[in-house]
């Protein structure tokens, strides 16, 4: 399996040859750096460690710094693994030409967070009447169930935070790539805000 690391741009739209618009999300991609390479005798199991996007030396700590000084790179702020068999060695760089245009992917990211939510936005609950007498609106409704109603259930939908959860969304398919620009044109959406760092790698159900 193949994948890169990268930051959410923004998104913009194409046209096709044959003059469709196509939404796409632009992720910027610059060369990635095998930080460690893991192999079934050392650690179980097979994947390569990637990193993104240099980080100050000032802000690294000391164990970061020696983990990167063996890639001889500078540490990296996102560093995240891709699974499988690969013929990179540590130190070898990673870019965008890795894939093509046509290919399908999947993208990993954390969503917008939305902070604390209601039942209503967070799990889709149908509201009460808003009409005068109702003391039901924008509430949970019961809590208990009528056999065991002297407690709430665990795993109960109620209210609480909403987002900043990892995500994945599967099967998109590749625009185009820019190699001079080390940019990665995906159609439609991928999860996260503007300027977070997502994860791009070959899809698995394709």
């Amino acid at each position: 399996m193949k994948g890169i690391l990268g930051r959410k741009i923004g998104m913009t739209q194409v046209f096709s040859a044959n003059g469709n618009v196509v939404p796409v999300t632009v992720i910027e991609a610059t060369p990635n750096v095998v930080l460690q390479k893991k192999t079934v005798d050392n650690d179980g199991y097979e994947a390569i460690q990637l990193g993104f996007s240099d980080k100050r030396a000032k802000l690294a700590n000391k164990p970061e710094t020696g983990h990167a000084k063996k890639a001889n790179t500078a540490p990296k702020r996102y560093i995240r693994e891709i699974s499988g068999s690969s013929d990179l060695e540590v130190g070898a760089e990673v870019k965008v030409d890795l894939f093509a245009e046509g290919e399908f992917v999947d993208v990993t990211g954390i969503s917008k967070g939305k902070g604390t939510a209601g039942a209503i936005k967070r799990w889709g609950f149908q509201r009460g009447k808003m009409t005068h007498g109702s003391k039901y609106h924008r509430g949970n409704g019961s809590l208990a169930t009528i056999r065991d109603a002297n407690r709430v259930p665990k795993g109960k939908k109620m209210h609480g935070r909403l987002g900043s959860e990892t995500i994945t969304i599967q099967n998109l398919e590749i625009v185009k790539v820019d190699v001079e620009r080390n940019v990665i044109l995906i159609k439609g959406s991928i999860p996260g805000a503007r300027n977070s760092y997502v994860k791009v790698r070959s899809s698995v159900k394709k």
